[in-house]
């Protein structure tokens, strides 16, 4: 190795400026490159340095006429190493593609003086730094470069535009930052620009429109932000135009429309808003069109028939309303549609399973009607979860052979699930949880080999779990929650290797966990609720199986010399007759003296009925055992685990342990006999309570909630002059002590922050999604855990109140100020959704700034939204982030973080997105490069 690098550092330039004119200069310059690299495959075994020229050399080509090489692809020869200037030697070089490799290092600025160059592909490699001024400086007649797929950082150089001859330029998938060079709009001859998947921002200027050849532009998956420049529409050559998960605002460019020629337009994941114009529906060559995830609303018109060459369709996570056009049947090349996540309304469509889909997604609308479907051969997956489909699963399911994904989730469907489930041998996802499913599981869903996700809870399912499950070799999560299944867990399921979650908790099961595989390390919370299981998981030891005791009879005799004993024999058994009678006599006593004592405790309860309703809001009174269903004694019900509290010296409201109070009511921290703490609210609304009926089946409803970002309820205490909602106990307390109490140096950091306002929004977008409304959202009801992570409590508590009053809200939640949507002081317009929208956008702002909503100074009332919403105007939001940050904050995460807070606190509640779409925005926001290094 040591004798190699010398020739090359030393020997080889020696020869290379010795040589005789009439060597081949190329043979030379290959050699010295190869020297330089690392070739595991031996692809470059054919190069010879003892070859006059290299023109049979595996990934050369030479030109006929000059015999010199014109041409060299090295494209996935997995060679590695650096790209030496051996290349140097080669001037009549027209293509060089090195790319799918292991090039590391940063790029040779030399390269692009090669005066014949016309393409240079580097892409998909490991090079890094930024991409060399010098590069561009002398660039020869170069038309084609391609650096993507790399790891090459700083900002796109301004020397770019000194290559006149460019016509197409692929910089995607780096990490290139910084906006983008004014003299890139000067590449008139440019036809195909590719700066997508970078860190790029700033807005697009209107110089856009000079680029007059340009057939594609790709500036996905960057931080532009601004409108769509309106000059776009000059680009009258465009075939695609993709501008997606940006920051872009506003509505479309009227100019757009003369975008007759484009055929792929996607842009999918900005913050666009109002009608989409109509006359998009008027570019008939467009084969796609993605809308997605922006803040679109009106319908969508009948002019939609007009794309007879649409093939892929995604208007989700918008605002659209109406229902589907049935001119979409006109659109016979469509293969994939997803108007998932707006509005939509009216019967499910019939025609929408003739059109030949592939994909099929209406998920999260207001969808109506029965699920029919006529066979679909080509359907691969079908989404319409979310809605509110009524009537049974069709047994034609089983015709769909193609099917991989099948998700009916969250409708109001009842009947079984049709054994002809069978057919659809392919599926691998089944979800169908959340509707009124009765009857078995099918046991021919064994027939499903290539399963991976049964989900199949909260339904009403019955009899038992199949042991044909087992044969779901592929399976790796089922979740069979909250139905009415019944029987033991087969043994066979330790077999299932790929399992990753397996939950049966809430249901009638018994007997023994198995033991085995995947349940050795199962969760407890995954098998509770089931009160007639056993094992070490549950904490409940199974009972023993004792073999039938021999019991002789002591008046049979074996043989006949024991007849003598017969006197004797009878001795004992009277004897036992009377021990018997004696124990006998004693119970009866005990049972006597019980009873009495039960009588007098009645008695004394009685006599204490007015104080029978507070047996708990002393120092000093304890409730240790869970209370009867007497009415005077209150009803106390546990969802899962322990219904007894600790004895002791700590009553269950004990007001050295009160954790905080609300407009609902006081909120106290207690321990379960089990170990577990817990959080009891006292509500303070008993005089505006629903009856107990109304009351218990609303707990129970919202009780039912489970989410990774929401507090969970975990019982209830009814009387009727005192009611307690006993919810999870959070450690860390509320992100109100964390952002106002807490001192400057222990203060949340940034990456801390977005978690907790990402955290929030999904809790919400949870709620939402379950036509659930807070109406009480302010960060003393969002907790944060031991691990950071943001609960969003007290929600909907609203609805335990006989009716929606605003009055009545108002009042009850006027801690809330500045919170508050201003449509609560308007009685003709509809509380909605919106409403928490407002006051997230509210809490978004004062995570960010660490400033209350509004703050009282000695001659002024400052009301946070205003104060950013100003600043924003004078070019100084950054400003406005939490001092105590000092700089430890990414500005383009922080700014669109902002702006989005301000955008969810529009005054107008049209203007707001749904937290669906709020919690896309945060995703894309999020720069996955700072998340460590912010920790």
């Amino acid at each position: 190795m040591v004798v190699t690098l010398f020739a090359v550092l030393f020997i080889v330039p020696v020869v290379l400026g010795s040589l005789d004119p009439g060597f081949n200069d190329d043979v030379l310059g290959l050699i010295v490159f190869k020297a330089g690299l690392q070739d595991p495959e031996s692809k470059l075994i054919s190069w010879n340095e003892d070859d006059n020229n290299p023109c049979n050399w595996a990934g050369v080509k030479c030109d006929r006429q000059t015999n010199r090489v014109s041409e060299l692809l090295l494209d996935n020869f997995s060679l590695s190493g650096r790209i030496g200037r051996g290349l140097l030697r080669l001037q009549f070089l027209r293509i060089l593609s090195l790319s799918k490799n292991n090039f590391t290092g940063t790029i040779n600025p030399s390269l692009a003086r090669i005066a014949s160059l016309r393409v240079i592909d580097l892409s998909e490699n490991n090079l890094s730094g930024p991409i060399p001024d010098e590069f561009f400086r002398q660039c020869g007649s170069l038309i084609v470069v391609s650096l993507a797929g790399n790891k090459l950082s700083g900002q796109i150089p301004d020397t770019l535009s000194l290559c006149k001859t460019l016509r197409g330029v692929n910089f995607s998938s780096n990490q290139l930052s910084g906006q983008l060079p004014d003299g890139i709009w000067s590449l008139y001859g440019l036809r195909s620009l590719d700066l997508s998947n970078n860190f790029l921002e700033g807005e697009i200027p209107e110089g856009i429109g000079s680029l007059y050849s340009l057939r594609a532009i790709n500036l996905g998956k960057n931080k532009f932000s601004g409108r769509i420049p309106d000059s776009i529409g000059s680009c009258l050559l465009l075939r695609l135009l993709d501008l997606s998960e940006n920051l872009f605002s506003g509505g479309l460019p009227e100019s757009m429309q003369r975008l007759r020629m484009c055929n792929y337009l996607s842009l999918r994941g900005n913050l666009l808003t109002g009608e989409v114009p109509a006359w998009i529906w008027g570019m008939r060559n467009l084969g796609t069109l993605d809308l997605s995830a922006n803040v679109f609303s009106g319908q969508i018109p009948n002019s939609i028939g007009n794309l007879l060459l649409l093939k892929e369709l995604n208007l989700s996570s918008n605002q659209f309303g109406g229902s589907l056009p049935e001119s979409m049947t006109k659109c016979t090349n469509l293969v994939a549609m997803d108007v998932s996540h707006n509005l939509l309304t009216g019967n499910l469509p019939a025609w929408i399973f003739s059109l030949g889909l592939q994909t099929i997604s209406l998920a999260g609308n207001k969808l109506n009607g029965s699920v029919e479907y006529s066979p679909l051969t080509s359907l691969q997956f079908l989404n319409m979860s979310r809605n509110s489909l009524i009537g049974s699963i069709p047994e034609s399911i089983g015709e769909l052979k193609t099917l991989h994904v099948l998700d009916l989730s969250n409708n109001q469907l009842n009947g079984s699930i049709p054994f002809e489930i069978r057919g659809a041998v392919l599926l691998k996802e089944l979800k169908l949880e959340k509707n009124f499913l009765t009857g078995k599981i099918p046991t021919q869903i064994e027939k499903c080999k290539s399963l991976t996700s049964l989900i199949l809870s909260q339904n009403h399912l019955t009899g038992p779990i199949p042991a044909a499950i087992a044969n779901l070799t592929s399976i790796e999560n089922v979740d069979l929650s909250f139905n009415n299944l019944s029987g033991s867990l087969p043994k066979e399921l330790t077999n299932l290797s790929h399992l990753l979650s397996f939950n049966i908790s809430h249901n009638n099961i018994q007997g023994e966990l198995p033991s085995g595989g995947f349940f050795n390390t199962i969760s407890p919370s995954s098998v509770s609720g089931n009160p007639s299981l056993c094992g070490s998981v549950v904490n409940r030891s199974c009972p023993s199986v004792h073999p039938k005791p021999i019991v002789l009879n002591p008046d049979s005799s074996s043989n006949s010399s024991n007849a003598g004993s017969f006197p004797s024999n009878r001795r004992h058994k009277i004897i036992l007759s009377i021990s018997a009678l004696i124990a006998i006599g004693a119970a009866i006593f005990i049972a006597v003296g019980v009873l009495a004592i039960t009588i007098l405790n009645i008695h004394a309860r009685s006599s204490m009925s007015h104080a029978a309703a507070s047996p708990i809001l002393s120092g000093g009174d304890d409730f240790s055992h869970s209370p009867t269903n007497d009415a005077q004694y209150g009803k106390l019900v546990m969802f899962s685990g322990d219904a007894d509290f600790v004895a002791g010296a700590h009553a269950l409201l004990n007001k050295d342990c009160e954790l905080g109070r609300g407009g609902f009511g006081a909120v106290y921290r207690t321990i379960l006999r089990d170990g577990r703490s817990v959080a009891i609210k006292k509500l303070t609304v008993s005089s505006l309570i629903k009856s107990q009926e109304d009351f218990e089946r609303e707990v129970k409803n919202l009780g039912k909630i489970r989410h990774h970002n929401l507090v969970a309820l975990e019982g209830y205490y009814w009387t009727s002059s005192l009611q307690l909602l006993i919810y999870e106990y959070i450690s860390s307390g509320s992100l109100y002590k964390h952002l106002h109490e807490v001192p400057g140096k222990s203060c949340l950091s940034w990456r801390e922050r977005f978690n907790i306002v990402l955290g929030t929004a999904k809790g919400l977008a949870h709620l939402h999604q379950l036509n659930i409304i807070h109406y009480n959202l302010k960060s003393t009801n969002i907790l944060i855990d031991s691990g950071g992570e943001p609960k969003v409590g007290d929600f909907a508590l609203a609805r335990l109140l006989p009716m929606l009053d605003r009055y009545v809200l108002s009042s009850k939640i006027q801690s809330a100020l500045g919170y508050m949507a201003p449509e609560f002081a308007c009685r003709t317009v509809k509380i909605t959704e919106k409403c928490d929208v407002y006051g997230f956008g509210v809490l978004v702002l004062e995570v960010v700034t660490g400033r209350r909503p509004v703050e009282y100074m000695e001659d002024d009332v400052v009301v946070l939204c205003d104060m950013v919403r100003g600043a924003l105007d004078e070019g100084k939001v950054e400003e406005c982030v939490d001092r105590r940050l000092q700089g430890e904050f990414p500005a383009d995460e922080a700014i669109p973080v902002i702006k989005l807070g301000l955008i969810c606190a529009s005054q107008v509640p049209s203007n707001r997105p749904d937290m669906g779409e709020v919690v896309n925005i945060l995703e894309l926001i999020q720069c996955p490069s700072e998340g460590q290094a912010l920790e």
